[in-house]
């Protein structure tokens, strides 16, 4: 297993990050402790969650993914030092959580001992913002027109960040955080974040954690050239675009049992025509090159310049040693100039 510096934490995290969002929904305590245990034996020391898990997020799951893990570190406490743990905070617009409340401090110091309680831990290792308080171009907000910036309310926004960082000062100083980094956020949102950080002297962001595969690369180059010179950590997750770059959905497919199988939501299931055409082409490369369409995504995502951490998610035990082992394969020269062929067709297929 290779490792990487966790941004400016001084942390090393291992370069496959384990995510949970399917335990509590499609996957019981002791399938997550198979998972667990296994990917620590392969040398992962990361892992990810977050208080709205497990997904589809229902105020019926809420939490569920934090308390398996719990579950687990209260039976092998001695480990926990093994693990770089990471979770995060909802932003608004869900009436179940802080009925559907804005990010502030009250709701950030709430947020940490609820997840402190149902993690069975003292602290947490990297705590995420899931998403701004303003609307971002994510959850399929990409293309042009879908977002107004200029209605954003800069000064308002940044005295909101402000009172974030205090907050999260305020966790750190008592012990009951490490770090804390952003997801689904833009340059504007992180570079905001560094500016106040250094103006008022409190913590910086380490990380960000953000959609990336190879049918939604929106953010390479920009974000990801800032998040380099910036030190900061860039997370892809859905490197398998929700399990589409597999080719388990291709041409209408929808296994009994796949995440596919249960609500659209968000429009993240990716299930165009441009999406489908993109990944029959993958396909066609993975098999040429005698990989599996899987293990050709999830390399092509490990080499991106400034990932530092890909987080991978499974349902079983056979997916997830699949998963991990892509990161063992290097990508030719030629199997990059076959998949740039297949992305300069579809840049952005959804």
């Amino acid at each position: 297993m290779q490792y990487s510096k966790l941004g400016s934490s001084g942390l090393s995290v291992s370069r496959v990050c384990l995510g949970s969002m399917t335990w509590g929904s499609q996957n019981v305590q002791k399938e997550a402790d198979e998972q667990i245990e296994y990917a620590l034996a392969q040398g992962i020391n990361f892992i990810d969650t977050a208080e709205m898990y497990a997904v589809p997020p229902t105020e019926k799951t809420y939490g569920r993914t934090e308390e398996i893990i719990g579950d687990w570190l209260s039976r092998h406490p001695e480990r926990r030092s093994e693990i770089i743990l990471a979770t995060k905070i909802a932003g608004p617009g869900l009436p179940y959580i802080r009925s559907g409340a804005p990010l502030s401090a009250e709701s950030i110091f709430a947020a940490v001992d609820a997840s402190l309680a149902r993690l069975q831990t003292d602290y947490i290792d990297l705590y995420q913002l899931h998403w701004p308080n303003r609307t971002t171009p994510h959850f399929a907000k990409h293309h042009p027109g879908t977002v107004t910036f200029s209605e954003i309310n800069h000064k308002e926004h940044s005295n909101q960040m402000l009172e974030i960082l205090q907050a999260l000062n305020e966790c750190m100083q008592a012990g009951k955080i490490r770090h804390f980094g952003l997801s689904d956020d833009t340059p504007w949102g992180i570079n905001e974040y560094l500016s106040l950080s250094e103006k008022h002297q409190l913590p910086r962001p380490v990380s960000i954690q953000n959609e990336f595969s190879l049918l939604h690369a929106k953010d390479w180059p920009y974000l990801i050239e800032n998040c380099i010179h910036k030190d900061i950590a860039y997370l892809p997750w859905s490197p398998l675009a929700t399990g589409a770059l597999t080719g388990k959905y291709l041409d209408g497919a929808r296994p009994d049992g796949s995440r596919w199988s249960f609500a659209q939501r968000h429009g993240l299931f990716r299930d165009t025509k441009l999406s489908n055409q993109a990944v029959s082409e993958y396909l066609k490369v993975a098999a040429k090159h005698q990989l599996s369409p899987a293990q050709l995504a999830l390399a092509w995502c490990d080499q991106v310049d400034g990932v530092t951490s890909t987080i991978i998610g499974a349902t079983n035990m056979q997916q997830l040693k699949e998963n991990i082992d892509a990161f063992e394969h290097s990508l030719s020269e030629q199997v990059m100039t076959d998949i740039n062929s297949v992305y300069r067709q579809y840049p952005m297929p959804f």
